[in-house]
Parts: structure tokens; C-alpha cells; sequence
């Protein structure tokens, strides 16, 4: 079995990072498994390499050892663990989508499908997220750099076993519409970045937060339209909340790995809080 741990070079890591690492560390354990360590830098806008230093200092600090790219392959320069270092897949795999068909150029910015999404009449009387209806699928736009490439989604129910919540059904048509690849500035989208990763890297396994369950359909969708026969295993665990209905950021300093250091505290102190509060 191999699994991943997948933090993104946003920010600095947090105690729900901690609450993450140890729900796959202990999977992989379990199962006699390998953890294979991926910096999610899709977003170039927000990315930054100190992030990335500091995620990679707090994991050899915390005693989380990844199988699969060390963390010291990321120091030593490119590595395949790193997403922007995996452009040429990912235009591999939209190659593989356009030849079917799928594909299309989007000229909408994020506010405009946020408007046409709200004007859409949905079948579900209180959608979770905007849905993208589809504005550009007909405008034969051509599919190059300037333009957001979106993938063409149809209606049907996506059925899975959450090995923590069970069994689970979601439409992507209606959760999301259309999915966008990757946007007018060229950032691959996490949706389409994360289910090439999965496939490609041969993660049989994903652990994550609860807050990730609504993406599982379509990213089990794009995979199959990718050709990937049979999904990963998917297992979303609690989240650690700073309110009844806020989770954690990045913004939160005093729950971060780096201040808690810097105020003292040890590693099983800090993995310990972070088991408290999850």
C-alpha cells in the first residue's frame, strides 16, 4: 500500500498538518505500507520556496520519514515529488482527455462563473459550492495559454466506500459542473493536479480531512476518463476546528509547528496536541 502525505508551500505547517501526518503514518504502519511525500506547489501565485523549506524542516523535526522522496531529494534540486516539477504530465494527461473530446478552452473569470453559477437553477435546494454551467463549451475557443481549459463533465452518480465514513454517492455534474484543469494563468487546478499525482504515482490510499470528501467523486471521475480502472481507497478524517464552523489555516500562528517550536515545545508535544484537539 502506498499512501501520501500532500502539503501545499502556502503557508507553514499546523497543527491540523500534525493531526494529517499522523492519520497516514499510522495507515501506512498498519498496513505495512510506504508514505510517499508530495509538495502540492500547483498554485504559483501563493506557493513560496521558504514555505517549502520550512515544511521540510518541520517534517525531519517531527520524526515523519516519507519512503518515498526524502526530504532531502526536494533540497537537492527538481524532484518528481514536487508538482511544479510535473508540468510535462499533467499536459501529458490533458492530451489523453482531448483526444477525447472532453476538453475545452473557458474565456470566464472566477467571478464570472461564480455570478452564472449563482443564477443556474440547481436540483439541489442548498448547493455547498458553485457549479459551473457549461458558458463556454460551445465557443470553439482555442485551447491555448490565456484561456482556462476546462473538462466536460455529464451527469451520473459516482458511488464509493469511505473506509472511515462509508458508503458514500455524489454527482459531479451537480456538485461542481464542469471541472476546471487549469486556469487563465497556467496554475494546474488541485482537482486535476492531485488525481493525475494519485494515478501516475501509484497512491492506492489517500488520507485526508473531511473537507475533501466533496471533491472524491470527480476525482475519481477524472481518473477514469484518464484510465484508471479502479480507484484509490479514500479515508477523510476529522478536521481540527478553531470554531464550531472554522477549521484551521495557516493564518493561525499559535498553532503552528514552527511557533510551537520556537516557544519550546518537543515534537510528542506537539503531535500529542495535535491527537488532543482532533
Amino acid at each position: 500500500m502506498i499512501t501520501r502525505f500532500a502539503p501545499a508551500p502556502t503557508g507553514w505547517l499546523h497543527l491540523g498538518h500534525v493531526l494529517n501526518a499522523e492519520y497516514v503514518w499510522g495507515r501506512a504502519k498498519a498496513h505495512d505500507g510506504r508514505v510517499l511525500l508530495r509538495i502540492e506547489d500547483h498554485d504559483r501565485t501563493r506557493s513560496r520556496g521558504v514555505f517549502e523549506s520550512g515544511i521540510l524542516d518541520d517534517l525531519d523535526w517531527l520524526g515523519y520519514r516519507p519512503d518515498i522522496y526524502p526530504t532531502d531529494a526536494f533540497r537537492a534540486g527538481p524532484c518528481d515529488g514536487r508538482q511544479s516539477d510535473r508540468d510535462h504530465i499533467y499536459r501529458d494527461a490533458v492530451n489523453r482527455l482531448r483526444e477525447t473530446g472532453r476538453v475545452y478552452a473557458c474565456e470566464c473569470s472566477r467571478r464570472i462563473a461564480g455570478l452564472a453559477a449563482l443564477t443556474t437553477p440547481s436540483s439541489d435546494p442548498e448547493p455547498l459550492e458553485l457549479r459551473y454551467p457549461g458558458l463556454c463549451r460551445d465557443k470553439n475557443l482555442p485551447i491555448i495559454d490565456g484561456y482556462g481549459w476546462r473538462l466536460r463533465i455529464d451527469p451520473g452518480v459516482e458511488q464509493f466506500e469511505d473506509a472511515r465514513l462509508g458508503p458514500q454517492q455524489q454527482d459531479p455534474y451537480q456538485q461542481c459542473g464542469d471541472v476546471l484543469l487549469r486556469d487563465r494563468h497556467g496554475n494546474w487546478t488541485y482537482q486535476f493536479a492531485v488525481t493525475v499525482d494519485d494515478w501516475e504515482q501509484g497512491i492506492d490510499d489517500v488520507i485526508r480531512g473531511v473537507d475533501l470528501l466533496a471533491s472524491t467523486g470527480r476525482q475519481i471521475r477524472i481518473a477514469r476518463l484518464l484510465g484508471r480502472e479502479q480507484p484509490p481507497t479514500f479515508l477523510h478524517h476529522p478536521l481540527i476546528m478553531k470554531s464550531a464552523d472554522q477549521k484551521l489555516s495557516k493564518s493561525d500562528g499559535d498553532t503552528g509547528v514552527r511557533d510551537l517550536r520556537a516557544r519550546g515545545w518537543s515534537p510528542k508535544e506537539v503531535i500529542e496536541a495535535a491527537l488532543a484537539m482532533g
